[in-house]
């Protein structure tokens, strides 16, 4: 039978993680593993070492350890140290494990704290843009028309254009020529009386892309506009996006304005939480 945590260490737990005390031993030898998986390649010995300024010896004791464990793998030819099969494992079994519902639920409550307005999470569901979850903020209005399960345009809604811009185009290529045939007509799944060419298609893609972040004004419902930040994979695919939605005026929808930069700090923790890494500014 397992001992009950004492209060000493329930105290423990339920500290900051910032105030916890660790094992030193144990973040130096992260320190050595990340350096290996940042090279993208089995690397010597001493540049190791160099790489996380620790004596060849000190390294070397880390690097005997975790081959006994799987972590790290020498290679017979060079004598080169890589990630091993156990590292394989660990990254896989951290993917099953990772629930975005679960990870960004307080992170949406938090957004819409901040901001005190409508936050919801979309994924790419059967029929396109799906809301599955939905977070209200102290001066939300109701928005009926946007209830969990309910489907989203690619065009005319942020959360649409989001997935337009980072799925791959086969993915997305039926539900966008049925909104492109329709367009121009008023009602639910297009702007109203807005027609979209092949041109205003690949601008929306584009604007999307650079700022990393989709808006949609005064489309999918009159008077709102809306904000989606993209939330990613390990593998760099998009898997979901956050989206924080109110009146015209009562947000500022600039895509440089704070409201944008926190979307877009939110989400990007999201995706580091799912092992996604940020491609560095060239």
């Amino acid at each position: 039978m397992a001992r009950p945590a004492g209060k000493a260490e329930k105290n423990a737990e339920q500290a900051p993680a910032s105030a916890r005390r660790g094992i030193q031993s144990i973040e130096v030898g992260f320190r050595i593993l990340d350096v290996i998986r940042k090279a993208g390649r089995p690397l010597p010995l001493k540049e190791i070492a160099d790489a996380c300024e620790l004596t060849v010896p000190n390294v070397h004791y880390y690097l005997v350890s975790f081959q006994k464990v799987g972590v790290v793998q020498q290679h017979a030819d060079s004598g080169h140290y890589g990630l091993g099969p156990y590292a394989l494992r660990l990254g896989l079994a951290a993917l099953e494990q990772f629930d975005v519902f679960t990870t960004a639920r307080p992170i949406m409550a938090e957004v819409a704290a901040i901001t005190g307005h409508t936050v919801f999470l979309g994924v790419w569901g059967n029929k396109g843009p799906t809301i599955v979850y939905r977070v209200e903020g102290a001066r939300s209005r109701p928005l009926l028309e946007l209830r969990v399960g309910s489907v989203l345009p690619l065009l005319s809604s942020a959360l649409g254009r989001n997935f337009l811009a980072h799925l791959p185009e086969a993915s997305t290529r039926e539900l966008l020529e049925q909104e492109m045939a329709s367009s121009g007509l008023d009602g639910y799944g297009s702007a109203a009386g807005k027609s979209y060419t092949q041109q205003d298609v690949q601008a929306i893609r584009d604007e999307v892309l650079k700022h990393h972040l989709s808006r949609c004004r005064d489309a999918l419902l009159p008077h709102f506009t809306s904000l989606s930040a993209p939330i990613f994979d390990m593998l760099g695919e998009m898997k979901a996006a956050i989206t924080l939605m109110g009146p015209v005026g009562a947000i500022d929808d600039d895509l440089q304005s704070e409201t944008a930069r926190l979307l877009s700090e939110k989400a990007r923790s999201i995706s580091a939480t799912a092992g996604w890494v940020e491609p560095q500014a060239r």
